[in-house]
């Protein structure tokens, strides 16, 4: 098995168990992520070199109108797709396994936590990781301190308030917060004052 098949393994919804071949190139996909992370987040990086460094661990080409502020955290990295002017904050951890997918023009706030794995309830499943993609829409806003959990989509122009913690899919153009999420209201929907507010 290589790394492509392993995505493949991870995109059908596969789970991966302990001591198989799968959970072994999971580990060492794993520490080629820590190699690389811990060299994004240790030094002083150009834009274009931060750029290189998340084409190295997502094994994609990665556009010039794409901003990180570091550090970054991701513990497998080759199933994150980023789009066009993509703006990640900072201490953002993407548990990618599941395959996370962030659409044009979205904006994530510090430490927001994208994870696409999910464990069995019984404790002999407990140990086998489950994995259900993350779909973030085009001009999604995610506020600071923001969880999106496995299997989730974001319709485009929706709006998750920071501290969400996001277990269902997300309408779009839809405001969201709270622990879960519920529907607070339309972007559409917002005074000119509040629109003005969000430009301050």
């Amino acid at each position: 098995m290589d790394t492509e098949q392993l995505i493949q393994h991870f995109n059908q919804g596969k789970s991966v168990t302990p001591g198989t071949a799968e959970h072994d190139l999971l580990l060492q996909c794993s520490n080629d992520a820590m190699r690389i992370t811990a060299e994004l987040n240790t030094a002083y990086h150009s834009p274009e070199r931060i750029r290189e460094l998340m084409s190295q661990l997502t094994g994609k080409p990665i556009d010039g109108s794409f901003t990180l502020f570091p550090p970054f955290y991701s513990d497998f990295g080759k199933n994150i797709t980023i789009g066009k002017n993509v703006f990640i904050n900072a201490c953002c951890c993407f548990q990618d396994q599941g395959g996370i997918t962030l659409g044009d023009g979205a904006l994530i706030g510090h430490r927001v936590v994208l994870a696409t794995i999910n464990h069995g309830f019984l404790p002999e499943e407990r140990s086998s990781c489950r994995p259900a993609p993350i779909v973030i829409g085009r001009n999604v806003w995610i506020g600071s301190g923001a969880v999106v959990l496995p299997g989730v989509t974001i319709g485009e122009n929706a709006i998750v308030a920071a501290g969400a913690v996001v277990t269902r899919d997300v309408e779009a153009g839809c405001i969201v917060a709270g622990t879960p999420a519920r529907f607070i209201r339309s972007v559409a929907d917002m005074t000119p004052q509040e629109k003005r507010a969000c430009l301050a």
